[in-house]
């Protein structure tokens, strides 16, 4: 790379501005300037999609070699079921049972378990209080009216 320091700097701006003149120096920086960014960005867009292409090849080696495992998992898996499914025939065939056992029905302990069932006894729920019935409103008033004292 071309080496430049302060020193050729302000010699190249000194031939320039000898040249080129003060009155176009200032337009003729500005179109370098743009015209230099413009190389910048091509040339970082430049490396950019080499190291995408660079990535992407590396991506399909990858996607090929787990592609290649996962065909020998499954050839591998595929013999060994083809094994297994061989030995289990030959295993049954050879074991044959003299009969099939019976299938038994469930059938459930209660008798009639359909029928709803409470919770709680009778016998708790009158020890403890609890209301079986309902009552109007009329009726718990007359019920729980004080007794008068004749």
């Amino acid at each position: 790379m071309i080496d430049l320091g302060i020193s050729k700097m302000a010699l190249i701006g000194a031939v320039a501005l000898i040249v080129i003149g003060p009155e176009k120096l200032p337009r003729v920086a500005r179109t370098v300037g743009t015209l230099l960014g413009k190389a910048q960005r091509y040339v970082a867009d430049v490396k950019a999609e080499v190291s995408r292409s660079m990535e992407l090849d590396e991506l399909k080696k990858m996607r090929d070699s787990v592609e290649s495992a996962a065909k020998d998992v499954e050839s591998s898996i595929q013999t060994q079921a083809s094994d297994f499914e061989r030995s289990w025939a030959e295993a049954t065939q050879t074991a044959a049972l003299p009969s099939e056992p019976e299938v038994l029905q469930y059938k459930h302990p209660k008798k009639n378990w359909r029928l709803k069932q409470g919770a709680m006894p009778h016998w708790y729920k009158a020890r403890a209080g609890v209301r079986t019935k309902a009552l109007s409103g009329a009726a718990r008033v007359a019920r729980y009216r004080p007794q008068r004292l004749s």
